[in-house]
């Protein structure tokens, strides 16, 4: 095991889908580390993302309290990440 763990913030997108790039510009932006899970490149990480949020909708965070956002807005992440201590 390395010294560095895994990011504390997993997101499940698609580079086709307008949200998920937003979010993913506004974690790159915050400096917030997190793990991104292409759902083109692993289809079947989709089901793992709809067993967390009972939904099919995409981008699904999911953060370090075992909490999860579906397609949040900017404000709903910046609110969580303060939550959490992250910002």
């Amino acid at each position: 095991m390395t010294a560095a763990a895994d990011p504390p913030i997993r997101m499940f997108g698609a580079d086709w889908c307008r949200d998920c790039r937003r979010t993913k510009a506004q974690l790159d932006e915050l400096g917030i580390p997190y793990s991104y899970v292409d759902l083109v490149a692993e289809p079947a990480a989709a089901d793992i993302a709809r067993e967390i949020s009972g939904r099919t909708n995409i981008p699904v965070v999911v953060y370090p309290d075992a909490t999860h956002q579906v397609e949040p807005s900017n404000a709903d992440v910046e609110a969580k990440l303060r939550e959490l201590g992250l910002l």
